[in-house]
């Protein structure tokens, strides 16, 4: 119940705000350059990684990305550089697990 009302409160700060909704809401940042490169900020951790699969823990869902000779390029706390072929990114929320 609770997280619910501080999800609701910071929707509502970030709506009247005007704030950007990934700082607010911790939800991710996720800047592709083609297929070539995903760059993702706000992940909670790294659940898979094989040269075909990235998956991530998000603060409300996972991420996954699909493609090809995948190499994790840098790797800090709560960003990630991916390399590879990317062929799907899919956004999993917490409501559709």
């Amino acid at each position: 119940m609770m997280r619910k009302i501080n999800r609701m409160v910071r929707r509502w700060m970030t709506d009247k705000m005007e704030l950007p909704a990934d700082v607010t809401m911790n939800l991710p940042r996720i800047t592709m350059i083609g297929q070539l490169h995903i760059y993702i900020e706000n992940h909670r951790g790294v659940l898979k990684f094989t040269t075909a699969e990235l998956r991530l823990l998000l603060e409300q869902g996972q991420l996954i990305v699909k493609g090809k000779n995948f190499v994790i390029k840098t790797i800090l706390p709560e960003e990630l550089l991916l390399e590879g072929t990317i062929e799907q990114v899919i956004y999993i929320n917490e409501k559709d697990k």
